[in-house]
């Protein structure tokens, strides 16, 4: 009777059993330091059960009643690993403790070093051993991609499943089931990995610099897992036809990818990939019908092509997002540097750095590996021309059925792309364009026009033109800039003021607000940068150039400018200009704004307005709080407290950090609602407390935020008011049809920019 229930006790293996209860004690202690919701409980229950259930068959498939001493590290480390897989799940509901979870993955990636050396002191190395601990790393590594991924990019669960997907593709090639010697190089490749991940999980890296840390632990992995398949292949016998395959099927996938990866954000769907690219299928035409050789190098020519188109591509759709309109070619090279200083803004010149080099090292390998890979389709085809050429008839047909019947997904019933038709077209739509702005520019109402006859509406008055940046339409559905727009209201009637307002349409969108500046002060639709290029080196009557030829002192604020802006005086001709340099501002800065818009404001008045026997000023004044980032954020303070600026020291510590925003679109939005809530009261703030009844204000946006904050497909709308304590101004503005207040709401005129300019200067003209 006693050996038998010795031989039955050795069977009861403890080891799962302990390994779960350890799961279940954890996720306890987890509940009462972080309040576990229930989606922890539950993946954490059910990782832990799953652990249980899977070390016990690997224990009877090796015939092991129990673990050995590294094992128990190994174990140990499996029920970290759950509880930050419990947390991960618990983060999807909420904010997750991220110090709680970075210290049980960081434990457990230290224990990772530690099993090994145990299992060698006590003698106690196996295989079974060996394929516990991979398998705990692979799944830590899965979990911490998974909440890296929320916020870095679901990009990064490549990281995570290539194991699993390793393991998947064994099934069907038995040939990578074999075994191979240990590789030092793999272990330490993990361990990058897990350290990676880590990491960023932390949050202390900026966004971009995160974003090349992970892309240089993918890359390694690839290689790792590469030349561990390599090897495999090598040893069974190079299985024919497999390499060939397998490199085929990617090059046709790399080729199908790049010429239908859509140009929108917003159209991004696997959808979007069933389509059939129409050049793909003239290229295989063509490489059916070639010479041998002369296919070859068209496959060279064709793939340099389809990687141009590509890069072109992967551009419009950042310019979609940032500006929402495409890449042009022709004039937009030339913000390239404009786009580096913003980001540096942003996120530091390293990160900038960073961000430039990965996506230059992106672009290389796309023109590389496209003509690689156009090659090897090249050799396929010729080798089965006629299968190939049935297999196009077929794909044609297919490709045009959904186009002209309209079944079938949206995007598959669009007509296949073609995507070097378009380029070729958007390139003669530029070049047209721009010879159409030529013919504009000579037409100019108020050229001849003398001073004595221009802005007699607003003899004596100190006239201040107020670009708000990026305060656009949507910023109107913000409860928090409705309640700043009444506020300021009541500042304005209180201090005798009134105001009307409308909207105007901006020629740019999310960025680029110097082209607004020159559409509203010129007159002209000027909605690129070669247009702007070319405006500033003629002599057209600007806003002005008319608000000086009629006696009035001209002024730029540009506080974001720390060099010299020489358009000011060569196209502008403003008699003064300030920037961060010469306005006394001894305080931080706030991310992109080199100032508080208070400060701005309150230094305009000590050096112009507070001037006495002064003549009338006109300024352009830009407010650029409520730029992009839109964090860090200053707060007003009493108007007799600002000085030199340096009570705003403390304030930036005191703000979100754009990183902190950018991770989540809702921070993004709320951050840009502040932004602009901030910049209104300080205006509004301004006029009230200088109280000065000759003051005029034109106060407009220059364009619309990012589609992050407006949304895909908003208008370019922005508003715009003008303020004034002397009625005469603003009854003479009636006439535009304007409503009453700072808000105008849905139903108010909407006039293209470039017609400001010609009934501004109607309307308070002789």
């Amino acid at each position: 009777m006693r050996l038998v229930q010795g031989r039955v006790r050795r069977h009861i293996r403890t080891g799962p059993l302990v390994g779960f209860a350890g799961v279940l004690v954890l996720l306890g202690v987890l509940a009462a330091v972080t309040g576990l919701d229930v989606a922890g409980w539950v993946a954490g229950v059910v990782c832990g059960a799953g652990l249980a259930t899977l070390l016990t068959r690997a224990m009877a498939h090796q015939r092991r009643d129990r673990l050995g001493p590294a094992d128990r590290v190994t174990l140990t480390r499996a029920v970290l690993a759950c509880g930050v897989a419990a947390l991960t799940a618990d983060s999807f509901g909420g904010e997750a403790p991220v110090a709680v979870l970075v210290t049980l993955a960081t434990v457990g990636l230290f224990l990772d070093g530690v099993d090994g050396k145990v299992a060698r002191r006590t003698g106690t190395v196996s295989a079974f051993g060996a394929r516990f601990d991979m398998e705990v790393d692979a799944f830590l590594i899965m979990v911490l991609s998974v909440y890296v991924g929320r916020t870095a990019g679901w990009w990064v669960l490549a990281i995570g499943a290539a194991r699993y997907l390793f393991v998947a593709a064994s099934w069907a090639l038995p040939w990578l089931q074999a075994s191979l010697p240990p590789r030092y190089w793999a272990k330490v490749v993990a361990a990058i990995q897990g350290i990676t991940l880590t990491l960023v999980a932390t949050d202390v890296l900026p966004k971009a610099v995160a974003i090349v840390v992970l892309l240089i632990a993918l890359a390694l992995l690839c290689e790792s897992f590469g030349r561990q398949i390599w090897k495999l292949w090598r040893k069974a016998g190079s299985p024919p036809g497999t390499r060939a395959a397998v490199a085929s099927t990617l090059a046709v996938l790399l080729l199908w990818a790049a010429l239908l990866l859509p140009d929108h954000t917003a159209s991004l769907s696997p959808a979007a990939f069933l389509r059939i690219p129409l050049e793909g299928l003239v290229f295989v035409v063509l490489v059916c019908v070639l010479p041998s050789r002369l296919g070859r190098i068209f496959a060279v020519i064709g793939g340099v092509l389809v990687g141009v188109l590509l890069v072109l591509r992967l551009l419009d759709r950042g310019f979609y997002f940032a500006f929402d309109r495409g890449f042009h070619p022709v004039y937009d090279a030339a913000y390239v540097g404009s786009a580096f200083g913003l980001l540096g803004d942003s996120i530091g010149r390293v990160g900038a750095v960073a961000v430039f080099i990965g996506v230059g090292l992106l672009c290389l390998a796309l023109l590389a590996l496209l003509p690689l890979s156009g090659v090897r389709v090249t050799r396929l085809v010729t080798r089965h021309r006629r299968p190939t050429l049935r297999i196009v008839a077929v794909l044609a047909v297919i490709s045009l059925v959904p186009a002209l019947t309209g079944a079938g997904p949206q995007p598959v019933r669009r007509v296949p792309s073609a995507s070097a038709a378009r380029l070729a077209t958007q390139v003669g739509e530029d070049v047209r364009d721009q010879r159409e702005f030529e013919r504009a520019l000579k037409e100019d109402p108020f050229r001849a026009t003398p001073g004595t006859q221009l802005l007699t509406g607003l003899k004596g008055k100190d006239v201040l033109l107020v670009f708000v940046e990026s305060y656009g339409r949507t910023a109107l559905d913000s409860p928090v800039v409705g309640s700043a727009l009444e506020a300021g209201d009541r500042r304005l009637q209180q201090a005798g003021f009134s105001s009307r307002s409308g909207f105007l349409t901006s020629p740019t969108f999310g960025g680029i607000s110097w082209l607004a500046h020159a559409t509203l002060q010129s007159g002209l639709w000027v909605n690129n940068q070669q247009r702007y290029d070319h405006l500033v080196t003629l002599d057209r009557v600007t806003l002005a150039d008319a608000f000086g030829r009629a006696g009035w002192r001209t002024v730029a604020d540009v506080p974001s400018n720390d060099k010299d802006w020489s358009v000011a005086k060569t196209y502008y001709h403003y008699d003064t200009v300030y920037d961060r340099r010469n306005v006394g501002y001894a305080g931080p800065s706030f991310s992109y704004a080199s100032m508080p818009d208070q400060y701005t404001l309150a230094a305009f008045q000590r050096l112009e307005l507070d001037k006495p026997n002064r003549a009338p000023v006109m300024a352009e004044l830009d407010l650029v709080s409520s730029h992009t980032p839109w964090a860090p954020l200053p707060r007003m303070v009493d108007w007799s407290q600002v000085g030199d600026g340096s009570v705003f020291n403390p304030m930036p510590a005191e703000g979100d950090s754009p990183e902190d925003v950018w991770r989540q679109p809702d921070q993004v939005k709320a951050a840009y609602d502040q932004s602009i809530a901030y910049s209104l009261d300080a205006l509004t703030s301004f006029v009230q407390q200088v109280h000065d009844p000759n003051l005029v204000l034109v106060v407009l946006g220059d364009h619309q935020p990012a589609s992050i904050v407006s949304g895909n497909g908003a208008s370019h709308e922005v508003p715009i008011s003008i303020i004034a304590a002397d009625p005469t101004v603003t009854n003479r503005a009636a006439t535009w049809g304007w409503q009453t207040g700072l808000r105008p709401t849905a139903t108010a005129p909407v006039w293209p920019m470039d017609t400001f300019r010609d009934r501004f200067l109607t309307t308070y003209g002789g």
